[in-house]
């Protein structure tokens, strides 16, 4: 059983979705059909039928995958706190961290799935827009892909160096794990680049966008006024800023954050190091999928990282 006192909680992003994702809660944990109901309410359509029928096509995108990701995020961290566990320090990759302010108590569960219903919205509008200004097509969508075998600096280096135009190093996740964010032909001038730079492989991401890069400056505009009108406590635990990689000192902070986080690079790297310092002795990840459980491996802590994203994988928890 992992540590009661001494747990961090990792939050999972987009990308991390599949049908039919949290429902599993709804069995045994008292409070999902309550966030179920404020997913379904800031969506506009009903989030259980939603994951029960949909493919993964559709949950990809932004408007669907955003509120549904933070969905199964908050069904996770709820049904722990049910089971007496709380952490002791909170982190979210990307869209994974409005579930982290949540559990930081920075935001309320309804102003958290409003905002991400609103966040998915805009960023989905703005990767339609430049699709179209593309060509349209799948073969014109932009979005982002992850460079193996080459150290970050490596990366950040030639990203400047190839001159590309639309394409930016987007998510520090690991000193294994570059991701980078572009339009399509930015991507594929890109590719052959790094791996003649000794990338070992360059994968393009299931994600719908090039998240975390200037291309995404019209959905912060677009969002900007949303956030403003929901108040931001000062964190009640340790939270973690993906654009600092440093710990958020208040409400006014982590929500100046929110905003910049759109349009700048995950600092996941600094994140961690940040978290390991607190001399934690577990970390979960608090939702869908088994990503960052590999990114902490990679970071070189000895401390264990459990799935936590599913009924049985918490229970299991608790069993050991």
């Amino acid at each position: 059983m992992v540590n009661k006192t001494k747990t961090a909680f990792l939050f999972p992003g987009q990308g991390a979705q599949y049908p039919g994702m949290a429902l599993d809660f709804l069995v045994s944990s008292k409070e999902a059909a309550g966030l179920f109901a404020l997913a379904s309410d800031a969506l506009g359509r009903d989030v259980k039928a939603l994951l029960r029928d949909s493919d993964a096509e559709t949950l990809k995108r932004s408007d669907i995958a955003q509120p549904t990701v933070t969905l199964a995020n908050l069904c996770a961290a709820a049904f722990l706190k049910e089971r007496g566990l709380l952490p002791a320090c909170v982190a979210g990759h990307s869209l994974g961290e409005y579930a982290a302010l949540v559990s930081a108590g920075v935001i309320s569960p309804a102003d958290c799935l409003n905002l991400v219903a609103a966040r998915g919205k805009a960023m989905q509008a703005t990767v339609e827009r430049i699709v179209k200004q593309s060509g349209g097509g799948e073969a014109n969508a932009p979005g982002m892909a992850a460079v193996l075998g080459l150290a970050p600096e490596q990366v950040e280096a030639l990203v400047k160096s190839l001159g590309i135009a639309d394409l930016y190093a987007a998510n520090f996740n690991s000193p294994k794990q570059v991701v980078v964010a572009g339009t399509a032909a930015a991507l594929a001038a890109a590719q052959d680049k790094f791996k003649e730079a000794g990338a070992k492989r360059v994968l393009r991401l299931q994600v719908a966008g090039p998240f975390h890069s200037p291309l995404m400056v019209e959905a912060a505009e677009q969002f900007g006024p949303v956030l403003e009108s929901v108040s931001f406590k000062n964190p009640a635990i340790p939270l973690f800023s993906n654009v600092s990689g440093k710990a958020v000192s208040s409400g006014a902070e982590a929500k100046e954050l929110a905003l910049k986080q759109i349009t700048s690079p995950v600092r996941w790297i600094a994140e961690e190091s940040a978290i390991a310092a607190l001399g934690i002795e577990a970390c979960l990840e608090t939702g869908p999928g088994k990503v960052l459980q590999g990114l902490w491996k990679d970071s070189g802590s000895e401390v264990p990282a459990f799935a936590a994203g599913k009924l049985e994988e918490i229970e299991a928890l608790f069993d050991n």
